[in-house]
């Protein structure tokens, strides 16, 4: 009994310590609780910290690349205005040469007047104004300056029959170029820019014909002339340069598949030319082509013509297929892995890139496609590889093929065509000593440079009309095959920068292109189909 108390007692006081225990990890339980709670309220503070941080962070990423495109408009616009200024200042100059020049025989002339007036004053002396008789070979004031006035006029209507014949001798070409297939080369010329440094003697001199012009190296001497099929000056306006390649861009509408590829050492204008910057007057050729064939299919609407017409955008990066559009395309989960991009070809042998991500245009509402395009471009230009360089502050590190398909179809007699518009914005060539790649860049710039020598050894293939074009050398080459087969047409647009130091670039730029001017693909394909008796 004793021992059993004893253990009764112990037990009794283990109780009551398990008890204390327990009033204790209540306490300290009632006390993490609290705690929990404090950090559970701290941690959706934090989270909605967090997510207004990100939110911020996203309108100052979306706010700097408004502003780096604001940036890159006021320089293009900048230095577009300053090469008109040049220009004006070229024209004064000769003005006032030619008016000083004028000017000097007028005097002289008029110090002879004077003397000869002087002198039949001197002879004439001694007769009254009464005796004076106008000799019979003499013409009648009036009559002379008729004659004046018919000579200007003859000179003028002279002068609009060179103009329209020149017109039509450059329709002729156009003509011929096109029968024989021929691709077509333009060269532009950017203007300086204020990273091109202090000395602004061009290194290239487009000639005013508008088809040539000379470049000088480093010591002053001029290579020989080149002449391609259009040339622009550094004072050439976007709208300018639309005009010249705007029949390229109506014929995609016409059934046809379409390139135009832009090629220069990295820092030409490449980009600018292709894309350009804003909304206004530096709009590039992508934005004025889409806006011309949605002016156009409202024009042909009122034939009984409907079109859809959807664009995709993709890079090439070392090699690889990218596409710069994964977020906008039909069934494309944002955020999501990107589908691998392969270039197949169809049952009629003709290329497309599978799991390639298309943007539908609106094609009823002007103003709506192009806020549709907008968005794309922007798009795109997030996506895009770019990076800083020796030569280039946004320097592209891949090649980009903006692609537009159309299709269009005759509601009253069933004619279908289907065109399709290619517009290609090459990387940029480089020289390594110029361009300080290293790393990454300097692996980026190796397959660049090799792809580029693929398309030169495309195009030499070509021209030698040799049975085997390596068309699979490059993604490029291979993407471009339909295009440069002599399916479609061409048209090359070779960018050059007008510094002495880029001068050796641009004369490597202007033999290739010459080369590539020569280069016939045969008569290109047109891509309709007709219903004959509800047959096809």
């Amino acid at each position: 009994i004793v021992e059993l108390k004893e253990k009764i007692d112990a037990f009794k006081e283990e109780i009551q310590g398990l008890k204390l225990d327990k009033i204790s990890l209540e306490s300290d339980n009632s006390a993490t609780n609290m705690e929990y709670r404090s950090l559970s309220a701290k941690y959706a503070e934090l989270q909605a910290e967090s997510g207004d941080i990100e939110a911020a962070k996203a309108s100052a990423n979306e706010a700097q690349i408004q502003l780096d495109v604001l940036t890159r408009e006021h320089i293009a616009t900048s230095a577009q205005l300053n090469a008109v200024a040049s220009d004006l200042a070229a024209t004064r100059s000769t003005a006032e040469a030619e008016l000083k020049k004028q000017t000097e025989e007028w005097t002289k002339k008029e110090k002879e007047l004077r003397f000869e007036n002087s002198v039949l004053r001197t002879r004439g002396g001694n007769f009254e104004e009464g005796d004076l008789v106008r000799p019979d070979d003499v013409e009648d004031e009036a009559v002379l300056r008729a004659r004046i006035e018919e000579r200007d006029s003859t000179i003028e209507e002279l002068k609009e029959q060179l103009i329209k014949g020149e017109q039509q001798r450059r329709k002729m070409h156009n003509r011929i170029q096109e029968l024989r297939g021929n691709i077509r080369v333009f060269v532009r010329t950017r203007p300086f820019l204020p990273g091109d440094g202090d000395n602004h003697d061009s290194a290239v001199d487009v000639s005013p014909d508008g088809q040539s012009l000379q470049i000088f190296d480093k010591t002053g001497k001029a290579d020989n002339n080149f002449q391609f099929d259009k040339t622009f000056a550094p004072s050439a306006m976007q709208e300018n340069v639309f005009e010249e390649v705007s029949e390229f861009v109506q014929s995609a509408l016409d059934g046809f598949h379409v390139c135009l590829f832009s090629y220069g050492q990295t820092g030409s204008g490449k980009t600018h030319t292709m894309q350009g910057s804003g909304n206004g007057q530096m709009r590039g050729i992508i934005p004025r082509a889409v806006e011309q064939i949605l002016e156009q299919v409202n024009v042909l609407g009122q034939q009984k013509w409907k079109y859809s017409i959807s664009a995709s955008f993709l890079e090439i990066y070392c090699e690889n297929l990218k596409d710069l559009l994964v977020n906008m395309g039909d069934g494309v989960p944002a955020g999501g892995k990107a589908p691998k991009l392969d270039i197949k070809r169809d049952a009629d042998g003709k290329s497309y890139v599978n799991n390639l991500a298309g943007v539908k245009i609106c094609t009823t509402d002007k103003a709506e496609g192009m806020a549709q395009l907008e968005a794309v471009m922007a798009a795109a230009a997030k996506t895009r590889s770019v990076a800083k360089t020796d030569m280039n502050a946004q320097s592209s590190r891949s090649h980009s093929v903006f692609m537009l398909h159309i299709h269009g179809q005759n509601e009253e007699d069933g004619t279908i065509i289907s065109g399709a518009l290619n517009l290609c914005d090459l990387a940029g060539s480089e020289r390594l000593d110029r361009s300080g790649a290293t790393g990454q860049q300097l692996k980026e710039t190796q397959a660049i440079n090799k792809s580029l020598s693929c398309l030169g050894d495309v195009f030499s293939s070509l021209a030698s009309g040799s049975s085997h074009v390596p068309y699979r050398n490059s993604k490029l080459t291979y993407l471009l095959q339909d295009c440069l087969s002599g399916d479609g047409k061409a048209l090359m647009f070779v960018n050059l920068s007008p510094t002495v130091q880029s001068s050796h670039e641009s004369l490597c730029s202007l033999r290739f292109a010459k080369r590539v001017s020569q280069v016939e693909l045969g008569k290109p394909t047109k891509h309709v189909t007709y219903k004959m008796g509800g047959k096809k």
